[in-house]
């Protein structure tokens, strides 16, 4: 069966063209947002998700999604020669630019504007990449992990950080609570748009995740999958690597 298709604002356009929009939309309070919303658990996620690049020594990294660029920042522990953020949203890649020469990260994080679905780079340019809650906005999940591992080269890892749907008392429960009412509620009132916030949830429960994620990875190629649950099963990581 079709995964369903979930898209933020239901117009006739295509969910690619939707996600770019709603990132323009909330660009400028997407870093303050979503430190508050995920009450700062994200870094925590984030520097676990990194430390599983640790073994293979990236010297060149790419960050898919990379938002305003937290998690290509993230990256500079494993001390990379090079780290590419790219995403399709061009507002998001300004607040990251600017973010990179305050913190002056821009000698080795370049911010890029592309589809990760039909990546720029050459096959296997890539020790390791990385995507932070951005692989259930991909339109076709098949096709943007398949370019995913393309960009890997032979021994490279990809790990990807993404929400999962907790299952025990009463995590579930207060996740359920939380992401359907609190999220909303002061997503819509901060960033002025109220389908973004509303969107999250919806997409997160339409997410593969798991066992099933796990699948879609092993049937587009990637080895050594393994599933990392954090925080009760909020979110998860996945990590695979290339033959």
């Amino acid at each position: 069966m079709e995964p369903k298709v979930v898209k933020p604002y239901n117009s006739d356009k295509s969910k690619k063209e939707e996600v770019a929009q709603m990132f323009n939309n909330i660009s400028a309070n997407y870093d303050f947002l979503n430190h508050f919303l995920s009450l700062g658990i994200d870094h925590i996620w984030r520097r676990k998700a990194v430390k599983e690049l640790k073994s293979i020594q990236p010297k060149k990294l790419l960050d898919i999604a990379t938002g305003t660029g937290d998690f290509a920042i993230a990256c500079l522990k494993l001390q990379p020669e090079k780290i590419i953020g790219l995403d399709i949203s061009s507002g998001m890649l300004e607040v990251g630019k600017q973010k990179m020469i305050k913190r002056k990260h821009d000698h080795i994080i370049s911010m890029q504007l592309g589809d990760s679905e039909n990546l720029p780079y050459a096959d296997g340019e890539f020790d390791g990449l990385t995507v932070g809650f951005g692989v259930r906005n991909f339109e076709n999940l098949e096709k943007g992990l398949g370019e995913m591992l393309r960009v890997l080269r032979p021994g490279g890892k990809a790990v990807i950080l993404e929400f999962s749907k907790p299952k025990a008392f009463p995590i579930k429960q207060l996740f359920n609570f939380y992401s359907k009412y609190f999220i909303p509620f002061f997503g819509k009132r901060i960033s002025k748009d109220e389908r973004a916030y509303a969107y999250l949830p919806e997409s997160v429960a339409a997410f593969p995740e798991g066992k099933e994620m796990q699948g879609v990875m092993e049937k587009v190629g990637y080895t050594n999958v393994k599933i990392i649950p954090l925080t009760g099963g909020i979110s998860s990581i996945y990590v695979g690597s290339k033959n």
